[in-house]
């Protein structure tokens, strides 16, 4: 907008400033083009809010960064102009999130990608039906990783476990050097994901309720378990409409 101030216009003059993506979008983009560490810098829903999302493994973390009168607010850091914020970008800064991981930020994806000019050559061109409208598919993304604790089925017992969520999979592994996930939970299957609060002596519970058991799980603050809640929530959303 014309009536920015002038070093929210020169952040958006960055190469790695995309004004046209979503949250569903970036994460398309970052995990079908980017690797460990690709981020961009992107418009947020509220006014003078941005995002920084940076791809980290199989899941895209968003950072909240902000304009205010003496800077831009990224982290526990001030940025007076978006020059120092620039720099500071391009020094690899390690953010570390209230679960404990750390992520590194290490390639801006330009807002202007080359695409290759080759195209295939269409030899069969055939209708496979005659419906008159093209279905609609869902293509819907929200991704998130991080640790939760989670109470066992036949030992109640709390553990820690390295969750991920990606599309409609919820994934939960013994830890996150682990490929091999100890549980794959299929969302089409949740009835309900809900804040419980105080359960069994723990904070910051929720649960997800299936027709064959409940999980409870909890994160390390009430902050961490609504984020979860949060995305769980819109995807079952998505799934019941």
């Amino acid at each position: 907008m014309c009536d920015d101030p002038v070093e929210v216009r020169k952040l958006k003059e960055l190469e790695y400033f995309h004004p046209d993506l979503d949250r569903h979008k970036t994460e398309a983009i970052l995990l079908q083009n980017g690797h460990d560490g690709t981020f961009l810098v992107r418009n947020s829903s509220n006014s003078r809010e941005f995002a920084v999302s940076v791809r980290a493994a199989d899941a895209v973390k968003h950072f909240n960064l902000s304009w205010r009168d003496d800077g831009f607010q990224f982290g526990h850091g001030t940025y007076e102009t978006c020059n120092d914020l620039a720099y500071h970008f391009c020094n690899k800064p390690m953010l570390g999130v209230e679960s404990g991981q750390t992520t590194l930020l290490t390639d801006a994806y330009p807002r202007s990608v080359i695409e290759p000019k080759i195209y295939d050559s269409v030899r069969v061109h055939a209708e496979y039906n005659t419906s008159e409208t093209i279905p609609r598919t869902d293509f819907s993304i929200n991704s998130k990783d991080g640790y939760l604790t989670k109470l066992g089925d036949i030992f109640k017992t709390w553990r820690t476990r390295w969750f991920v969520l990606q599309n409609n999979e919820l994934k939960y592994f013994k830890d996150s050097s682990h490929k091999t996930p100890v549980r794959t939970l299929d969302l089409n299957e949740c009835r309900s994901c809900k804040y419980e609060g105080s359960y069994r002596g723990k904070r910051f519970v929720f649960s997800l309720q299936f027709d064959w058991r409940t999980f409870y799980v909890f994160g390390a603050n009430e902050k961490e378990s609504q984020e979860w809640i949060k995305l769980i929530t819109w995807r079952l959303d998505k799934n019941n409409k």
